[in-house]
């Protein structure tokens, strides 16, 4: 009987406890609400690279666990059940304004990562794989995942520890997220621009330690049954509908993947692509169960507290483990260009991001910014545990609106994804153009963002330009 599933859980459960614990006596991290789950990530960190190999232990189960419950997330989070008036007029603004700001980011830093490493080869590292400087995108935007696999393809083409400076720059991206979200949460505090009403929240005790009152009298209600617990535990019928709705997803893909290995080897390509990204149609599987249990008018046994729940434990799991599962491994000799990459991705999202999305939203600005950092920086979830700490109960539509935007940054997103390989063939072919031609699409993304951002904005496209953070006040 293998008790692998069960033992590495209980260690990630085993530095969340502790975690939480810590945290709610330390005031410096109360101070600077830094949450939980990264506390424990660190802890797992550090456990997984130092003191595991002891015990002949491997994070590889860590990375499993990742891919999934970032899945069951989104899947969570789209089954909540919204109100039919959402605001049409508004709601279509919203989407085409996070859409805008996603691709912006992935068209800066493609664009300013090929950039970058054009400048190290013609500068002071000729031999530099020419793929480098996208490790930015894949670490920041999509994750250790896809800067793993992708980083380990390119090994065989020329590029020695693709693989490890992937993950390399896959943790600098979390430790960016999770520390810059932090700063940026403190500064949003210390500045005004959070709500009044969240900002009260976030300073009441139970937000700083973490705990609520030992009273039961004083705590919140965190979920209400749906289901009479005689006939299904309420819990078990959200967890089966999650689940179920996560097998569709699955067969879905598995069926698309199918008909595009058809195609040849390009399919094939794409479509282990598409299981990379496998979120996306979680996203729409669970948008297509919630439309057909509205048609049979079923929706009403959806408990949004409980799938907040529910999406709370994946999003609390899913960033300890993300960063468990990053390999501290060597990779002497690039520590220079990753420190240069590193200071071109801290400037694109920690100060062009604020200042664009202060600028291209009209409602919830500090909170739309959070998300999209925290996903530009580290994964999803990191975007949704820096959302979390200002909107505990996800109360606002920033959340939803975002996983939305999912499938159409996706759809859009597929040119420069088959792109990744370009910088690589560049070698393999011996062709520099199809360097510069990767250049050149990051380039059009970067450019269709822009005109996309002046056409929403307008006015405010260049407001108090000075200004880090545009408010209307």
């Amino acid at each position: 009987m293998s008790w692998d599933f069960i033992f590495h859980l209980g260690i990630i459960s085993t530095a969340l406890l502790i975690a939480a614990l810590i945290r709610a006596r330390v005031k410096f991290l109360q101070r600077f609400l830094i949450p939980v789950s990264i506390i424990a990530g660190i802890f797992l960190l550090i456990f997984y690279n130092f003191f595991a190999p002891l015990l002949h232990l491997r994070n590889d189960f860590l990375g499993v666990i990742v891919y999934h419950l970032l899945n069951i997330s989104f899947i969570a989070m789209l089954l909540r059940v919204t109100p039919k008036e959402h605001k049409e007029v508004k709601g279509r603004r919203t989407l085409a304004a996070n859409v805008t700001a996603v691709l912006g980011q992935y068209g800066l830093q493609c664009f300013f990562g090929l950039l970058t490493t054009a400048a190290i080869i013609a500068t002071f590292r000729k031999d530099l794989f020419p793929a480098f400087g996208f490790t930015l995108p894949l670490g920041f935007e999509l994750g250790p995942g896809q800067a793993y696999s992708i980083g380990i393809g390119w090994e065989p083409m020329g590029f020695i520890g693709g693989s490890s400076v992937g993950l390399t720059m896959a943790a600098i991206g979390f430790l960016i997220g999770s520390f810059g979200g932090v700063v940026l949460i403190n500064q949003g505090l210390k500045r005004g621009w959070i709500g009044d009403e969240h900002a009260k929240r976030i300073n009441n005790k139970s937000v700083r330690t973490g705990f609520f009152s030992r009273f039961e009298h004083e705590r919140p209600v965190g979920s209400y049954l749906s289901t009479d617990g005689e006939s299904l535990d309420s819990l078990s019928y959200h967890v089966a509908l999650i689940m179920a709705t996560y097998l569709v997803s699955w067969g879905f893909l598995t069926g698309l993947s199918a008909l595009l290995g058809l195609i040849g080897p390009l399919g094939v390509e794409l479509a282990d692509s598409l299981w990379g990204i496998n979120f996306v149609f979680s996203a729409f599987s669970a948008i297509g169960v919630k439309s057909f249990m509205r048609l049979v008018k079923v929706e009403t046994t959806i408990d949004n507290a409980t799938c907040n729940r529910l999406s709370g434990l994946s999003v609390d799991l899913t960033v300890a483990s993300s960063l468990g599962a990053i390999s501290l491994v060597a990779i002497q000799g690039y520590w220079l260009p990753i420190l240069i990459l590193t200071i071109v991705g801290m400037f694109i999202t920690l100060i062009i991001l604020p200042w664009y999305c202060s600028r291209l939203y009209d409602d919830h600005q500090f909170f739309r910014m959070l998300i999209i950092y925290g996903s530009a920086t580290g994964t999803l979830p990191t975007g949704l545990a820096l959302l979390r700490v200002v909107d505990q109960e996800f109360e606002t539509p920033v959340a939803t609106d975002y996983l939305y935007s999912v499938g159409i940054v996706f759809a859009l997103a597929i040119p420069i994804i088959l792109s990744v390989n370009l910088p690589a063939f560049s070698v393999t072919k011996n062709n520099p153009m199809l360097f510069w031609l990767a250049v050149a699409i990051s380039g059009v993304y970067l450019l269709a963002a822009f005109v996309s951002y002046l056409i929403i904005t307008k006015k405010r496209a260049f407001a108090k330009p000075k200004s880090f953070f545009y408010t209307e006040n």
